[in-house]
């Protein structure tokens, strides 16, 4: 078939649809307008009449309408179809007609012409082309009418559902007899299965065409049947059918618990309608596990109890049992641990509970976790061992205290060497420092033990015994100062009543006075104690107490007393009452000297922790250049095994000479292998250090500096680099530099908050740091001195023009403000370098040599 004939086809359709689709538009409007009435459901509402009045318009409008549309039917001819394309391609002289004419003579030259000019229309025809259809209904129908009339057809069957066909039928068919139309609804079946509580899942809705559906146990099936005709129908479940329940004339339901699989059908008069395949899976209760090992917390006397948990749908609780390893039938100590927010099905967390007061504390355990679901099931983990943290006392009644309760906690049949030992302690009262109250509460647990024999008994002495334990090591201070404050005021008066009657006196008001400065000094020396003890407690993470400054403050009130009773004994009251006056002044400046004192050591014991943690950093960046250094190696290594490949690959010499024996380049590949596997793991460790430390220093500060989470971040990428066999050397030189400027960032932090600067810990330049050493100097400096006596220097030694000045390195040279910010900014620059790995390998060690001198 030639291009010209399948042209002219094309274009003899083409003409048809632009002659048809006008024509045809009509007819299929009046069709669309009877859908969109007769889904609306508009026929059924009128009476028959004119109904069938409605049907006859309808019918007579599409009559006629496709009667003209028939005569615009037509197939357009041969010719038009040529004209179109000669118009749609632009030829002029009509070139296909020329293709059908034939010359009236047989004269030779007019043939020769003739073919000639058939040539030439024939190559004008190549280049036929045909335009799209324009059928030109927008020219009929300016006002889009025929889109709203889709937009309502579309609207009407979406409103009609499932009824449309129905109501279309309907609409074709109209009742003649004369009877109402039959107004009973087709069947309508709905099943939805709710599962229980406990899940918190969402209703499930069954498909009406029935199937397969897994539920869980214990869901409730609810099936609801309305129209159609007949009789009630009945729920089947695997062959025992329950009639549903009538709601109305039309409208069934009907409801029953799932608690295992079944095969369930709705069946009516014997004709089923749907069945379901039901699987019912049932709750598995939950899994708990230790995370890791409990132990002791890290810091305080809290216990951690890293836990995982699981359930298939949510869990509800979650709870550790402690039981007493040497008494296991006792009953448990029962702890909640905190879950996420809401029921969740996965969860993992470390629970740190302080468990120092229990009387259980400084005795091992068995610890297992048990997790609660919804439904009331339980699940335990495996048992663990753990000893209970117990808190440290110092004074000694306390610590006989806390034994004896230990002891009842074992054995709680052990009254009667209980009641011994409260016997022996009330004994003693100068031991508790003649304390009422402390008297009182050990007697009262004394005859409880005799008397109350209820196993509640022993738990109520073991509080009181715990109370008075803990009044003893916090409240010695305050119980001191009240007996200091009555021997004071007994000196007092003695000195008082001398002092008014000097001519009555006699040896036994000597004896009497002298015996009240004793009892003065006795006073003195516990509370003393006390003070000491109370700083010991509240810093014990701290330097302890000085007992050189001790022994100077003990000498000094020795000195005192002894002038009152050397003034007692000559007879002058006055020079005793003054000494006395300047006694108790120096108490009071000792006593608020050591508040002082404490707070500088706390703030000193931060410093120091602060300092361990910068030095920490110091060490990860040597660690983090050794490894960088590995890797560059094993990075030269491979080049020279590519490069000495790539000349024996270009040197080929006849015949050829036997080469020397190589290394096995797998085992050399192996080797590097196993060394980067070996750095990914240090890695990693090192990026679990750098974490726990970042933790630290944000207790410890309140802030952590971003330089460190960027290291955290390049750590990461090494490991993972490291891991998989690839370069790693750019993430840790990222983990370097990142480091050593967050060092910087925590020595300023270190600086600002706790008022000491690090010398090479990066300080500000502007002048910050001079300003720090010279707060430090003069003031953390000068209140050690202080306390350290007249004639020592900063550091507490002797200075050189004191006796004995040089047995204490008096001559030491202490640097000034200049040289240590000059040691900072060289310490400061050698990091730098360090951290700038490709220097050569001479340099790096050298400044490693330096930096290690710091």
């Amino acid at each position: 078939m030639s291009l010209l004939t399948r042209r002219t086809r094309l274009a003899r359709l083409v003409l048809w649809w632009e002659s048809a689709w006008p024509a045809l538009w009509p007819p299929l409007g009046v069709i669309g307008v009877f859908l969109v009435v007769a889904v609306s459901g508009l026929p059924l509402l009128l009476p028959t009449v004119l109904h069938v009045l409605l049907l006859v318009a309808f019918a007579g409008v599409l009559g006629w309408a496709g009667w003209r549309a028939a005569r615009m039917l037509a197939l357009p001819g041969i010719a038009a179809a040529e004209r179109r394309l000669e118009r749609d391609s632009g030829l002029s002289h009509r070139p296909i007609a020329t293709l059908g004419d034939r010359p009236t003579d047989d004269d030779p030259v007019a043939l020769a012409l003739w073919e000639a000019h058939r040539r030439r229309a024939a190559e004008r025809l190549a280049k036929l082309r045909l335009s799209r259809p324009r059928p030109g209904l927008a020219k009929q129908d300016p006002r889009a009418l025929r889109g709203g009339l889709v937009v309502a057809l579309v609207a009407a069957l979406v409103m009609a559902g499932p009824e449309a066909p129905e109501r279309i039928r309907r609409a074709l068919l109209p009742h003649l007899g004369g009877a109402a139309l039959p107004t009973t609804p087709a069947v309508r079946l709905e099943a939805w299965v709710t599962p229980p509580a406990y899940t918190g899942a969402a209703p499930i809705f069954l498909d009406a065409a029935g199937g397969a559906v897994s539920v869980p146990a214990g869901s409730r099936l609810q099936v609801a049947v309305s129209g159609g005709t007949g009789g009630v129908p009945d729920l089947v479940l695997d062959g025992a059918a329950t009639p549903f329940r009538a709601l109305d004339r039309t409208s069934f339901t009907a409801e029953t618990l799932l608690n295992t699989g079944a095969r369930l059908a709705v069946r009516r008069d014997g004709t089923e309608l749907v069945q379901w395949s039901l699987t019912v899976r049932a709750d598995a209760p939950p899994s708990v596990a230790w995370d890791q090992p409990p132990a002791r917390a890290q810091r305080g006397l809290a216990i951690r109890l890293p836990w995982r948990a699981e359930d298939d749908w949510g869990l509800s609780g979650l709870r550790v049992e402690l039981r007493l390893k040497l008494r296991p039938d006792a009953e448990p100590v029962v702890l909640d641990l905190p879950l996420p927010g809401g029921s969740p099905r996965t969860a993992r967390g470390a629970s740190q509970p302080d468990l120092s007061a229990h009387p259980w504390a400084g005795l091992e355990v068995e610890a297992r976790l048990v997790a609660r679901d919804h439904a009331g099931q339980e699940g335990s983990s495996e048992g663990a061992f753990l000893e209970l943290p117990e808190r440290s006392f110092t004074h000694p009644v306390s610590q006989q205290l806390v034994a004896l309760r230990k002891a009842l906690s074992v054995d709680p049949s052990g009254r009667e060497p209980a009641r011994r030992e409260l016997d022996r302690i009330a004994a003693a009262p100068e031991a508790f420092e003649d304390d009422t109250g402390t008297f009182l509460a050990l007697r009262s647990a004394r005859h409880r033990l005799l008397r109350d024999r209820r196993p509640a008994a022993i738990t109520e002495v073991q509080e009181t015994l715990w109370d008075v334990a803990v009044a003893l090591e916090e409240g010695r201070t305050d119980r001191t100062a009240r007996a200091l404050a009555q021997a004071r005021e007994a000196l007092r008066e003695a000195l008082e009543e001398a002092r008014r009657n000097p001519e009555n006196r006699t040896d036994e008001q000597r004896a009497e006075v002298e015996r009240r400065i004793q009892d003065l000094r006795e006073a003195i020396r516990r509370h003393l104690e006390a003070l000491a003890e109370r700083l010991q407690r509240e810093n014990a993470e701290a330097i302890p107490y000085d007992p050189q400054q001790r022994l100077m403050d003990q000498r000094e009130l020795d000195r005192r007393t002894q002038r009152m009773r050397d003034a007692a004994r000559q007879d002058r009251p006055e020079d005793a009452q003054r000494e006395l006056a300047e006694l108790e002044e120096m108490l009071r400046a000792l006593e608020e000297g050591r508040n002082m004192r404490a707070e500088d050591r706390q703030r000193q014991q931060q410093r120091q922790r602060g300092q361990q943690q910068m030095g920490a950093i110091q060490d990860m960046v040597q660690r983090q250049a050794q490894m960088l250094d590995r890797g560059q190696l094993r990075a030269d290594e491979t080049e020279r095994e590519r490069a000495q490949q790539r000349r024996q690959q270009q040197s080929f010499t006849w015949p050829p000479r036997p080469q020397p024996p190589q290394p096995n380049a797998q085992d050399q590949q192996r080797q590097q292998q196993a060394e980067g596997q070996q750095d990914a793991r240090t890695q990693r460790a090192l990026r679990r250090a750098l974490g726990e430390l970042m933790q630290q220093f944000g207790d410890l500060t309140g802030d952590v500096p971003p330089q460190l989470g960027e290291a955290d971040r390049a750590m990461r990428d090494s490991a993972e680099a490291l891991t998989e066999g690839r370069d790693s050397r750019d993430a840790q030189q990222r983990a370097i530099r990142a480091l050593t400027e967050g060092g910087r960032q925590m020595a300023r932090q270190m600086q600002r908050q706790f008022g000491q600067s690090q010398p090479g810990e990066g300080e500000e330049e502007d002048g910050e740091g001079d300003g720090m050493a010279n707060g430090q100097q003069g003031g953390e400096g000068q209140d050690q001195a202080q306390q350290q006596g007249p004639g020592r220097d900063p550091l507490g030694r002797r200075s050189r023009e004191q006796v004995g000045g040089q047995d204490n390195a008096s001559d030491t040279h202490v640097p000034d403000e200049a040289e240590l910010l000059k040691t900072r900014r060289i310490q400061e620059e050698l990091r730098r370098r360090g951290a700038e790995r490709e220097r050569p390998p001479a340099e790096l060690d050298y400044i490693d040599r330096l930096l290690r001198q710091f």
